[in-house]
């Protein structure tokens, strides 16, 4: 290799954790290896990282080979944290912690992938930072670190923090950063190779609209649903909500029976207890602090309408998950 090649290939970490998602990771890896094929030079030499340099197994069972972070993530420009699962599975040992914080300092830039971005909150590096996380994760991310509010962007790109939302949103994230170094047009070269025509913008939504989600495209119901969505620790009441949409109490059960076959009580609880699922999963709260974070006035009104809306009791998957991990 041209010594002034090599002086060129930047070297990109991925800091794995347990369960972390193969699409993700590929997402992020592929195009770096496409632009050093594309261009007939090493432009990026792949990282895989781990705390201690032990092997890490993906959520679909591979595992990778990694190289100790404390040694060989000095030497990288870039290291993200390629994280999912759950948050059994995202603790790192303190001083792995302290070793991304002073790989910052140092000017490594730092990013997260997919529920990456937990991780990074948890070592202090998104404080006064804008950034994102998968939707599934947000929600818990609110929760732990009360100070910090994640987008709900594809990816974001603040200085020298990354993060992205997972799945193919690390190819977006990728493809801005060879155009930033590359160019636009050789960015696209890479992009079609995997045949990924349609970029999306990093303000592009994670999940499909409210009305796809729903089935529906009616202004005041999709009004509706999206301030359920958005007011599920203090439930507004039909009359809150009519007045929102400018319509008729009588007018909005119309609407919930037409379009969603179901009542605005119904649907609305059923948000909320979604939630409260996704809180008991990935969160250390308490079922009391999840039932009071979804709107429930009392611990056993929460348990009985979870164990309604899914055959088992909030205890109960809490335990099912603990022995799981």
């Amino acid at each position: 290799m041209d010594p002034a090649v090599a002086r060129d290939t930047q070297k990109v970490g991925f800091l794995l954790m347990p369960n972390f998602a193969l699409m993700s990771y590929a997402s992020a890896t592929e195009p770096l290896r496409a632009a050093n094929l594309i261009s007939g030079m090493d432009l990026y030499e792949v990282v895989p990282l781990s705390a201690g340099g032990q092997a890490v197994r993906a959520s679909s069972g591979l595992v990778v080979d990694c190289r100790d972070i404390a040694e060989a993530g000095h030497g990288c420009q870039f290291v993200f944290v390629c994280a999912g699962g759950a948050p059994s599975d995202w603790g790192l040992p303190e001083r792995t912690y302290g070793l991304l914080r002073r790989l910052a300092r140092q000017g490594v830039r730092i990013g997260g992938i997919s529920s990456g971005a937990f991780i990074l909150a948890a070592a202090g590096l998104l404080d006064n930072r804008d950034f994102t996380i998968h939707w599934e994760h947000a929600p818990v991310l609110r929760e732990t670190f009360t100070h910090l509010t994640p987008r709900q962007a594809r990816h974001v790109i603040d200085g020298d923090r990354l993060t992205c939302a997972g799945g193919v949103a690390p190819m977006d994230m990728m493809h801005s950063l060879i155009a930033g170094r590359m160019g636009a047009h050789f960015a696209r070269r890479v992009s079609d190779w995997f045949l990924y025509t349609q970029i999306a913008e990093p303000e592009a939504p994670q999940r499909a609209s409210t009305a796809e989600r729903f089935g529906t495209h009616h202004p005041a119901l999709l009004t509706i649903l999206e301030k359920m969505e958005a007011a599920i620790e203090t439930p507004l009441d039909r009359k809150s909500m009519a007045r929102l949409a400018g319509i008729s109490m009588r007018h909005l059960d119309r609407l919930f029976a037409a379009h969603l076959k179901t009542g605005f009580l119904e649907t609305y609880r059923r948000i909320r207890l979604t939630h409260a699922r996704r809180l008991l999963e990935q969160s250390p709260l308490s079922v009391s602090e999840v039932a009071f974070a979804t709107g429930f006035s009392s611990a056993g009104h929460f348990s009985r309408s979870f164990r309604e809306a899914f055959g088992i009791t909030p205890s109960a998957l809490r335990q099912r998950i603990s022995s799981q991990s």
